[in-house]
């Protein structure tokens, strides 16, 4: 019963629209008649309705109206009769409504303010303004403060607030500097739309004295400023040296270096906020955030785009700016701030209302007594705007009755008017964002006809063409129109002729036999009255002999013809062209009646020359090519493109089929391979030409289908090896009959933008396939497997029709017809849409997770019911985050990961987790419109995995025979560490290993000490961790034990602060076991680890190299942070050893290793100070008798040293290699063992551990 009910009020609506249309009468804009005709008043001008006025300026309110007669006016104030009489200050203009408040004469602009409206008034009705709220700008001063300097330590965020006066409208505002230079603004550095100053972090060049705000007052012309605001950044250098000026050298100082910092945002706060904007006004977000690095900032829509065309970014993308937004443009927007250390993020909910629009504005309505009609005022908004009438400005609920007015809602029904019924209506649609007023006037009129188009008018048109023949005309009640072809002619009917509502009559193709004289009558019940007018048909202008291409010598003559035909009653003239401008005005060119001739041709006149021709009625045009050579040119044949065809002919006239024939032109030396034709609708699309068919070029009659409603004509162009020619000229016009359309809209869909709609779109009907005039389409649409009838509107030449009221997401049957004046195109076929989709109801249920190792898990869920989904199922989406590691049982930033499902999955694999750790995770489902509800969380946990490598090993205090080693847990333990193992093997000089020796330490220790080590011996080590699942990957380091020589001293300990090493100094030992080696791959070279063991005035520098044998190595050193040449030593051998001596004691010395040869390769730089001057007693050594003693003992040793050596070099005991290094011995450092490339013998060890305090 309801639907019956909803489609017979459809039905009335329609009805009564249709009434209102064939009723309502269009007034022509005809000065003379509108003179004549009464007219209620029409307001045509009036101020804003928030009008912001100069104080210092006359305050012009306005309101122009215009009437028959014309208007009176009047004014309220703030709701009340405003009588300008008595106010010496208000003036209104004369034959206007506008009043001048005068304040320059001592009016203050305050005493006006208010709510003012205006009211036009005649005999027949009343017509009132909008409300105009009057306000005078404001630009107060900026209140006095105490600004403190801003002390911020480099890196560091800084907010500069401007916090400008309230003016009316609010000021603009920019920062500048003292000489009124914008300050420069940058991702790091921007002001905010608040208008503060926002450093994402300070830097060293921040620091000035003069930020200043300005704020910019546009309707009083004024700029006030804020005082000057101080910043000075402290950077770590100058914080360095304020501390090292104040701490003795004996003090350990220094700032920490500059920190870089995960983004914060500085605006917004918080997590997230909302935002309301109104429809059709510029929405502005805004993120700032604080970082180092300066963080980069990143806009998304949840759950949909960013709109296309109507989104900018500015301010360095921390402002999105959407301009023109609608309610499709609510949802929430995120922005996420980042930098290499991580991100933030803010989520803005923006909502988007609307002040009232206008969906049908009422509209004057002119109508004869007894006749009916309708004003309808729609109007829409966010919340629903509330309708209400008046009449003549009064509350149409106490204004005077009127037995011919019935209110319905949105509409004003008008049955059988009387003059007396004439009034103007106002619709007010308010809501709480604003509101529209509109005036409306019924104005009932008795009019005889009257023919406003001047009698005996002439019009002439050429052969061929359309004539319009004009029949202007007014009357009440609307006249009917006739057209005769003489003066006792019979009335026109027929195809031939196409009559316009507004009393034109059009002959499509005018003929010779079209002309004469026609006669317009116009007539109603209260009278009649007819019009002559003539019509001359012309024939066209045309050019029979064209302008020929030229090729012409230098200083010749050459002469280009253009004879033309035309109609005997019009005058031509003649213009020629070169290059489409002017011809030069020279002498040399002579134009006569019918050629163009150019003397003593020169190189400047080459070019193309065009002749055209115009008349009164019509122009043509032709063009030749002259171009000029510097001499006779030789025989050649000329290939070019052919000419255009001509003499077109159309023959065998159907309503679906032509016959088109024509003359091919020259071919100029290369065959005619095709013809194109092409076809001009000048019904629909004038001008424009479109492809038709393709013939091959032996072919000059083609058969053409034609389509109903179309006035076709027809042109050829021929197309050769070099080209296509220009078109031929255009055949005669053919208009075919109108028919039905014979085909339905193409691309019909049916897809919900909102829950409650249903959006059916198609791709309308060319002009030329509409097949007659009064296109229009019938969209259908049902509710599929619901038992239920067809529901059908019948809408103009649109593209898209919107279904309210329907049920979310549920299919529908739709389909789209096309109609017009002559019927229906044939029954289209049925597509299946749905209505818009809303976000699922219901989460998945009984969510499992299965570990399958440390890394991955397998995760199940329930499907949801299809019905709860409320959409299109587009997949699943599984949100999972650590909430701690099992290890170290230490939480940290919860940062989600996201892992998307597509379709009806009910299953995923999670890889990448952390092994040993908690999880949480919950699965949801996802549609169209967005994500469902969350289900619950589920936590599961990961087991042990294999932990990562150390994060460092460090070797330390290398003595003759021991090494300290020192390391880090691992960053990523994975498990509960178990253990560790050392592996460590020497290596020699030819890279290659000793026996690989292992040992197992206690996974609570962090330090271990290797003794019973080789001197001077390089080792390798390899250390790792263990977890309770294996070994995790192993970190490697190399060192080598000192060197045993006789002489250098201990230093003190502690020399150097932290850069120097203990050296012990140790009796020679011989070692004669000879290890098992393996050969290694030699690495590429470079010289690394050095290490520095330094006294008072000497340091023993040590490296490691690995490369080429035979490396000849130098050593430079100088004092550290002193600007002079570094010193060089070059150093005897091959070794990795050198001691520098004659250093001064106390001094801090830089030093660095090179190879000569190797292309300047040398190692980074390492610095150690030499210790202090030691006090000792003064004693001379050479008179104590142990010392006496000892240099004899070592004299006697050396003796017997070279005798040993002289009797094995006699007997051949050297290889020549070591003969050879024997020759290049350093004479300062002698060697502590046999240099011949071998270890000596591998002895016991034992360590000393240390757990970690």
């Amino acid at each position: 019963m309801t639907k019956k009910m909803s489609i017979s009020t459809s039905k009335t609506s329609l009805v009564l629209f249709l009434c209102q249309i064939i009723s309502a009468l269009d007034v022509p804009l005809d000065s003379k008649l509108l003179e004549e005709l009464s007219q209620p008043p029409t307001i045509t001008q009036q101020s804003p309705k928030d009008y912001i006025v100069d104080p210092r300026e006359n305050i012009v309110i306005q309101c122009e109206a215009k009437g028959k007669p014309p208007p009176s006016f009047s004014w309220t104030r703030n709701g009340t009769h405003f009588d300008i009489d008595k106010d010496a200050q208000v003036t209104m203009k004369p034959n206007s409504g506008t009043l001048v408040i005068n304040i320059m004469n001592g009016g203050k602009a305050e005493a006006y303010e208010g709510v003012y409206q205006c009211t036009a008034r005649n005999e027949r009705g009343a017509a009132i303004s909008n409300n105009i709220v009057v306000r005078p700008s404001r630009s107060p001063l900026w209140t006095k403060e105490k600004l403190e300097p801003n002390h911020v330590r480099e890196g560091d965020s800084l907010v500069l607030h401007c916090r400008p006066p309230v003016g009316l409208p609010p000021p603009i505002i920019f920062w500048m500097d003292n000489a009124f230079q914008r300050l420069p603004q940058s991702e790091r550095v921007s002001q905010g739309l608040n208008g503060d100053l926002y450093f994402s972090n300070v830097q060293p060049e921040d620091t000035r004295e003069d930020y200043i705000c300005y704020a910019r007052f546009n309707h009083t012309q004024t700029i006030q400023q804020k005082q000057p605001i101080s910043v000075k950044v402290f950077s770590m250098d100058s914080l360095n040296d304020t501390i090292a000026a104040n701490l003795s050298d004996t003090d350990i100082f220094g700032a920490k270096p500059v920190t870089e910092r995960q983004p914060v945002l500085l605006t917004p706060t918080g997590s997230t906020s909302t935002k309301v904007e109104l429809r059709g006004n510029v929405l502005l977000l805004e993120c700032i955030a604080a970082g180092l690095p300066t963080p980069v900032i990143r806009w998304i829509k949840e759950g949909g785009e960013l709109p296309a065309n109507r989104t900018f970014f500015e301010n360095f993308k921390k402002t999105l700016k959407i301009i023109d937004v609608s309610e499709a443009d609510s949802g929430n927007y995120k922005c996420i701030a980042r930098n290499a250390l991580g991100s933030v993020h803010h989520v803005i909910s923006v909502t988007v209302k609307a002040a009232p629009y206008w969906i049908t504005a009422p509209r004057n309505l002119v109508l004869s007594p007894g006749e009916d009609g309708t004003l309808i005022c729609r109007a829409n908004g966010n919340p629903k705007p509330s309708i209400s009438w008046l009449a003549n400005g009064v509350p149409i609920a106490i204004a005077p009755e009127d037995p011919s007015r019935k209110v319905d809602g949105d509409t004003i029904i008008f049955s059988h008017v009387q003059e007396r019924s004439s009034a103007v209506y106002q619709c007010n649609a308010s809501n709480e964002y604003g509101y529209l007023l509109a005036n409306a006037f019924v104005n009932v009129l008795a009019e005889p006809p009257r023919i406003l188009t001047p009698a005996n008018k002439l019009y002439q048109v050429i052969a061929d063409s359309p004539a319009l023949l004009d029949c202007a005309y007014f009357g009440s009640p609307k006249p009917e129109i006739e057209w005769f072809k003489g003066v006792k002619g019979s009335i026109l009917r027929g195809n031939e002729y196409v009559f316009h509502d507004n009393g034109t009559l059009e002959i499509p193709v005018a003929q010779k036999n079209n002309a004469g004289t026609y006669t317009c009558v116009a007539r109603n019940e209260l009278g009649k009255i007819q019009n002559e007018v003539q019509l001359e048909i012309k024939d066209p202008t045309m050019i029979i002999k064209q302008p020929e291409y030229k090729v012409i010598q230098r200083y010749g003559q050459v002469s280009f013809e253009c004879i033309i035909k035309h109609d005997s009653t019009l005058l031509p003239t003649v213009t020629w062209l070169k290059d489409n401008d002017e011809l030069p005005d020279d002498e040399r060119f002579l134009v006569g009646k019918d050629n163009l001739t150019i003397m003593n041709v020169t190189d400047k006149d080459d070019g193309t020359y065009t002749c055209i021709v115009n008349t009164t009625l019509d122009s043509v045009s032709a063009s030749a090519v002259l171009t000029v050579v510097a001499a006779p040119p030789t025989p050649a044949i000329i290939y070019a493109r052919p000419n255009p065809p001509f003499d077109l002919e159309l023959t065998g006239q159907l309503e679906r089929s032509i016959d088109l024939s024509w003359l091919p032109g020259d071919e100029n030396n290369s065959p005619i391979t095709s013809f194109v034709i092409e076809f001009e609708d000048a019904l629909h699309e004038p001008g424009v030409w479109r492809y038709q068919t393709e013939v091959p070029g032996s072919q000059t009659t083609a058969q053409l289908k034609l389509s109903p409603y179309v006035n076709y004509a027809f042109r050829v162009i021929a197309v050769n090896r070099i080209g296509r020619s220009q078109p031929s000229e255009p055949s005669e016009q053919y208009l075919t009959k109108s028919a039905s359309p014979d085909e339905n809209p193409a691309n019909v869909q049916g897809i919900g933008s909102e829950p409650d709609n249903l959006v059916i779109t198609w791709e309308p009907l060319k002009g030329f396939q509409s097949n007659g005039p009064g296109l229009q389409y019938k969209v259908s649409w049902r509710q599929k497997d619901v038992d239920d009838e067809w529901t059908s509107v019948i809408v103009a030449n649109v593209s898209k029709y919107i279904v309210s009221g329907t049920p979310t997401f549920v299919p529908y049957e739709v389909k789209v017809q096309a109609l017009n004046d002559l019927g229906y195109a044939p029954e289209p076929s049925e597509v299946i849409g749905h209505s818009g989709e809303d976000l699922p109801m219901v989460a998945p249920g009984n969510v499992q997770v299965h570990v399958i190792n440390s890394t991955l898990a397998k995760v199940h869920w329930d499907p949801v019911p299809l019905k709860s989904v409320r959409g299109h199922l587009q997949g699943y989406k599984v949100y999972y985050w650590k909430v701690q590691s099992l290890s170290r049982r230490s939480r940290r930033h919860v940062e989600k990961k996201i892992l998307t499902f597509r379709g009806n999955k009910t299953f995923g694999m999670l890889p990448g987790l952390e092994p040993y750790s908690s999880y949480k995770l919950n699965v949801r489902v996802v549609n169209g419109k967005g994500e469902g509800p969350a289900s619950p969380d589920k936590v599961f946990k990961t087991p042990e995995g294999v932990p990562s490598s150390p994060s460092f090993l460090k070797i330390t205090n290398p003595t003759l025979d021991s090494l300290t080693l020192e390391w880090g847990s691992p960053t990523h333990p994975n498990g509960v560490l178990t253990s560790y193992t050392l592996k460590f093997q020497p290596i020699n000089n030819t890279h290659e290993l000793g026996p690989l020796v292992e040992i197992r330490i206690p996974a609570n220790e962090s330090s271990l000490i290797l003794k019973n080590l080789n001197y001077s011996t390089r080792y390798k080590f390899y250390f790792n961790a263990q977890t309770s699942v294996g070994s995790g990957s192993q970190i490697t380091e190399e060192a080598v034990t000192i060197m045993d020589e006789a002489g250098i001293l201990r230093p003190a300990v502690g020399a150097g602060k932290g850069y120097s090493e203990i050296l012990f100094a140790t009796s020679p030992v011989m070692h004669t076991v000879r290890p098992t080696f393996y050969k290694v791959q030699p690495l590429y070279p470079r010289i690394r680890n050095i290490t520095t063991a330094a006294a008072e005035t000497y340091a023993n520098i040590s490296w490691e190299y690995e490369g080429p044998d035979h490396a000849n190595f130098y050593v430079e050193y100088g004092v550290a942070g002193s600007k002079e040449d570094w010193k060089k030593e070059i150093v005897n051998g091959s070794r990795s050893f050198f001691v520098l001596k004659g250093l001064t004691p106390g001094t801090a010395y830089k030093v660095r290793v090179g190879a000569e040869g190797l292309s300047g390769f040398r190692s980074s730089e390492d610095v150690f100070e030499t210790g202090p001057a030691m006090a000792s007693r003064q004693v001379d050594i050479a008179t104590q008798g142990w010392f006496i003693g000892l240099m004899c003992a070592v004299a006697l040793l050396i003796l017997i040293l070279l005798i040993v050596c002289f009797i094995r070099r006699n007997k051949g005991g050297k290889y020549p290699v070591k003969e050879k290094e024997d020759a290049h011995a350093d004479p300062e450092i002698q060697p502590m063992k046999e240099d011949d490339g071998t270890f000596g013998e591998y002895r016991l060890f034992s360590f000393v551990s240390s757990a970690p305090i």
